[in-house]
């Protein structure tokens, strides 16, 4: 390879192959009674890990904003709260999380809000009324949100300090920069790392299935466990999850490369 050739012009051949192995398994559940029962059963969970990757990394990325955001502000107090969220909650392995979430903080959240139902005159809720889904998706969250805060402190932390200056000399105030000036550049350069937490969040979703949520992965072992076809269940739950990353993956390099050449 040449020092001036790119590597996103390689003749995708990975592509080629993951595609013919991908027709072979599709072809495999067409043909196969087995596998399309299996699918059946499987494709109900499906929009259960669409919408726990959706929700949690809409609001981890929300969260990981203000984290950042805290992290760099010029007051002391904001940033040592954001440090120690975010050094305390990546020294946390995700399972842990997860198990941690759902069944030690979610009953003290009920407690809380009890306690504000109580105030208004309303009956409490009981701990086991806490869906499951819902302490699964807070325990994503908290746990992206700490990784997304470190992609979005180095994006920040990337723009130059004399376009700052000129907006502040325009006379933009802070959140004008931030939202003209600094955001939008930052956006582009923190892009293939967030995606690539969206493509990890895709696959972490999985951990889910050990609360009993009727995702992908539950309904898979599920599914083996009373059919026995566990070559067969766990040949289409790689499937699924292997069609949703890949396609993110090839969406996200071509947004990529399409605000690349906007920029240029």
């Amino acid at each position: 390879m040449t020092p001036n050739s790119e590597p996103d012009k390689d003749f995708p051949w990975w592509l080629l192959i993951a595609g013919a192995i991908g027709c072979w398994l599709v072809w495999e559940v067409i043909a196969d009674d087995i596998y399309a029962k299996v699918l059946a059963t499987l494709a109900k969970g499906l929009w259960i890990t669409l919408f726990v990757t959706v929700v949690a990394f809409a609001m981890a990325t929300g969260l990981g904003l203000l984290l950042a955001v805290m992290s760099l502000s010029r007051r002391v107090l904001l940033r040592q709260i954001a440090r120690f969220y975010i050094e305390i909650v990546r020294g946390v392995p995700m399972m842990v999380l997860l198990l941690y979430v759902a069944f030690v903080l979610s009953p003290v959240l009920v407690v809380g809000w009890n306690a504000v139902l109580e105030t208004f005159g309303f009956d409490p809720i009981r701990p086991r009324d806490f869906d499951l889904m819902w302490r699964a998706i807070i325990a994503l969250t908290i746990g992206y949100s700490a990784f997304i805060a470190e992609v979005f402190r180095a994006g920040l932390q990337s723009i130059e300090r004399g376009q700052v200056e000129a907006a502040e000399a325009l006379g933009l105030g802070p959140w004008l920069r931030f939202r003209l000036i600094v955001f939008p550049q930052a956006f582009r350069r923190i892009l293939p790392p967030l995606g690539n937490d969206f493509v990890a969040m895709v696959k972490d979703s999985s951990l889910v299935s050990v609360l009993g949520v009727a995702d992908v992965t539950q309904l898979g072992k599920v599914t083996a466990a009373g059919n026995f076809r566990y070559f067969e269940t766990y040949n289409v739950v790689a499937l699924i999850y292997l069609i949703l990353t890949i396609t993110l993956s090839l969406g996200l390099r071509r947004l990529e490369r399409h605000l690349r050449q906007k920029q240029g």
